[in-house]
């Protein structure tokens, strides 16, 4: 069994301040899976830059063939829409994909992350009601979401698809510290998920982050 998860990154240009945190995070998510190649090997990594438009800098892949990984490209605002929009095209293609080349298929994972509120307003959550609903996609995905920076912790708290599954920076937080919390909780949670299939129990594991630097909404005042 395969767990397909999508790094779906917000790409505007209020994250340049975070530029390298964005670029170190994906050098330790690849060293991680690089190392441990029979729990890598049950997961498969996209990783998706969104602003006005969804730029895909990896599709759906093995990362255990990748030398490395590609870097996320500073640019545009912060359309939500566009990134929901764009999985729920992306998602049921490669669930499609894996299963004619004979996987199973665990229910997919997507981990997003932005600083900011969405500049599309409410449009984004027709397309994110339709991706969720499994009457509608059936391989309506799981969504752990994080805010940082000037995000807001109501709209990620609606984005994730369970309480337990948003986090959001702690009011003072530097926005740097905060991409690396987010790349360690998306390692973690991947290496654990993976290691549950390697085992043959399949589960989504998510590793909450450092509560001193990310929490769940509810939890701030």
């Amino acid at each position: 069994m395969l767990l397909p998860a999508y790094v779906v990154a917000d790409e505007s240009g209020s994250m340049a301040v975070c530029e390298r945190e964005l670029a170190d995070g994906l050098v330790s998510l690849h060293e991680a899976l690089r190392g441990a190649p029979m729990i890598s090997a049950k997961v498969r990594l996209a990783i998706l830059g969104f602003s006005d438009d969804v730029e895909e800098r990896l599709p759906l892949s093995d990362v255990r063939n990748e030398l490395q990984l590609p870097r996320f490209v500073i640019r545009g605002l912060t359309c939500y829409g566009a990134a929901f929009e764009d999985l729920l095209a992306r998602i049921p293609d490669d669930v499609r994909r894996l299963k004619q080349q004979g996987y199973q298929v665990h229910r997919p994972v997507v981990f997003f992350l932005s600083d900011g509120a969405p500049t599309d307003g409410e449009s984004w959550r027709e397309p994110h009601g339709r991706l969720v609903d499994r009457s509608i996609t059936r391989a309506a995905p799981n969504i752990i979401a994080f805010g940082v920076g000037q995000a807001e912790p109501r709209t990620i708290a609606e984005i994730a698809t369970r309480p337990d599954f948003a986090f959001v920076a702690v009011p003072g937080t530097n926005v740097g510290k905060a991409i690396t919390g987010f790349f360690e909780t998306l390692t973690q949670s991947l290496m654990e998920s993976g290691g549950a299939l390697a085992r043959g129990a399949g589960e989504l594991l998510v590793k909450p982050p450092d509560p001193s630097i990310m929490r769940v909404p509810i939890d701030m005042v």
